[in-house]
């Protein structure tokens, strides 16, 4: 009976995260769901997100808001791409840097 109590807690911390992306006018895009940003500079943000790895492409690509504990991330700029580097599922069909590098 005391073994399902961690299992609440440890859901309690972790809620399960919803991922949304919303882009306005191509000139902002605002993303839930993000565990970790990996990198970003003026043409490339990316990061980890609950559905996989997403790469945003774009030109004066600049961060916005970043929310840790929400997992919410906005970048202004003009986009010109949004793609996963990954398969639907989390499971990497090459690996996330031969899709990176290719």
């Amino acid at each position: 009976m005391n073994q399902h109590y961690p299992t609440q807690a440890s859901s309690k911390d972790k809620p399960v995260q919803n991922h949304d992306i919303i882009v306005r006018n191509r000139k902002t895009i605002e993303i839930t769901g993000v565990k970790h940003v990996e990198s970003f500079d003026h043409e490339e943000f990316l990061m980890e997100t609950v559905m996989g790895y997403l790469a945003v492409k774009g030109a004066s690509l600049k961060m916005q808001n970043l929310n840790v504990e929400q997992g919410m991330v906005a970048i202004e700029g003009k986009i010109f791409e949004i793609s996963y580097l990954d398969e639907p599922g989390g499971e990497p069909s090459k690996g996330f840097f031969g899709k990176l590098f290719r």
